[in-house]
């Protein structure tokens, strides 16, 4: 039960990034990327202190934590960027039906077996996912904003891997956050935007508290639970995200969202008692 909630908590932290991103840029006044460097900037602060905190010593820094930073940048500038042309359900379907796709491929490439119950709950989950996030008929997709989605949903993916079997989340985290910064200021010297007072609030608590605490969380969840697990829990993500646009940007919740709910918890339920089953068995 513990594992369980923390790894709400997760998803939950992970869902305010998106409500939080939406509050700074719907108004206009604050760009991509001077919220995607801010965001970056405030986690690796915040990291920093933590770590420096605790009476555990530094994480040496490896070819694994450029990795995971250049991973993580790949992420944080893709989804900035690609929100600028995309409606917020598409961007989500995008990005975490990526997610989930290239999870699986990863855990197939490995040789790690996924089992019936598994594959039904994804197809599940993400058959819900659509049905609540896919837009209109009327509502056309930018194809560039698509591929940069994809993008973030790639370098999400393997960020999450890269933290699978880390026995340090919270140095791992930190490592990752101060690597990436600099190049998030890198990209807004090289693409200028302006950032509000507001926006510069909504970046720092994303990265300081629901990117930067929430990730470091995710690291420590990784290695409890499958990658199949992992992928379809993150499919929770949006329909958490639809709940916080409801309670903090006045978006309604419809009988659509409803029973897309019932569809997605109920996939990633079967996932989660299949991969558990397996695990016991093992």
């Amino acid at each position: 039960m513990k594992l369980f909630w923390l790894v709400v908590l997760t998803m939950t932290a992970f869902a305010f990034n998106s409500v939080l991103n939406r509050l700074a840029l719907a108004p206009g006044n604050t760009g991509p990327a001077s919220y995607a460097a801010i965001r970056l900037v405030a986690g690796a602060i915040t990291l920093a202190v933590l770590v420096q905190m605790r009476a555990r010593s530094w994480p040496a820094i490896s070819k694994h934590s450029f990795w995971s930073a250049g991973m993580l940048t790949l992420y944080a500038l893709g989804f900035s960027f690609a929100y600028i042309t995309l409606p917020t359900g598409a961007g989500a379907l995008i990005l975490f039906g990526g997610v989930q796709v290239i999870s699986f491929a990863i855990a197939r490439a490995k040789g790690q077996a996924i089992g019936l119950l598994s594959w039904l709950g994804a197809i599940l989950a993400f058959g819900g996912l659509c049905y609540l996030l896919w837009p209109d008929e009327s509502a056309s997709i930018d194809m560039f904003g698509s591929a940069l989605m994809l993008v973030a949903a790639l370098g999400w993916a393997l960020y999450t891997m890269a933290g699978a079997r880390n026995a340090d989340p919270l140095g791992a985290t930190a490592l990752a956050f101060i690597l990436a910064a600099p190049v998030g200021i890198l990209a807004w010297v090289i693409l200028p935007d302006s950032a509000s007072a507001h926006g510069i609030f909504y970046a720092v608590i994303s990265g300081a508290v629901t990117s930067g605490m929430g990730y470091a969380a995710w690291y420590k969840v990784l290695p409890q639970i499958s990658i199949p697990t992992a992928a379809v829990a993150q499919l929770t993500v949006p329909v958490i995200a639809a709940v916080g646009g409801a309670l903090f940007l006045g978006e309604a919740l419809t009988s659509r969202f409803v029973l897309a709910s019932c569809f997605v918890l109920c996939g990633v339920g079967l996932v989660i008692y299949e991969q558990s089953r397996r695990s016991k068995a093992a």
